[in-house]
């Protein structure tokens, strides 16, 4: 479970990471990742899961493992950032493709330097 610090709830929030934050994609998932200094220092993380997935049984299943999974990531993802993990496909390796799409979006922010 996430902690309440970072938990992504506004939608305001999850429109702007997903329009102009950085992003990265894997078979079932897509990441953004934005980094804006007026954001808080704790990292904040947002889930999408679309009804293309399953019922609502599987896509709360899929939101805890994947929430389960993101906490890993905390000390990886910059401070004053805010990521988004949109699940779009069913049936694939969330878990394996989380770390994948995070260590994609992570080279991509070390490249340039800096997250936009």
């Amino acid at each position: 479970m996430l902690p309440a610090l970072n938990r992504l709830r506004s939608s305001k929030d999850f429109a702007r990471v997903t329009k102009t934050g950085h992003r990265a994609t894997t078979a079932s998932l897509v990441i953004y990742l934005k980094n804006d200094q007026g954001f808080q220092p704790e990292p904040q993380i947002g889930l999408i899961v679309s009804k293309v997935v399953g019922g609502s049984v599987t896509r709360h299943r899929i939101a805890r493992q994947l929430r389960h999974a993101a906490r890993e990531h905390l000390l990886v993802i910059p401070p004053h950032s805010q990521v988004v993990i949109r699940v779009i496909k069913d049936g694939g390796d969330y878990i394996n493709e989380l770390h994948h799409g995070i260590a994609k979006i992570a080279q991509r922010i070390s490249g340039t330097g800096v997250a936009q």
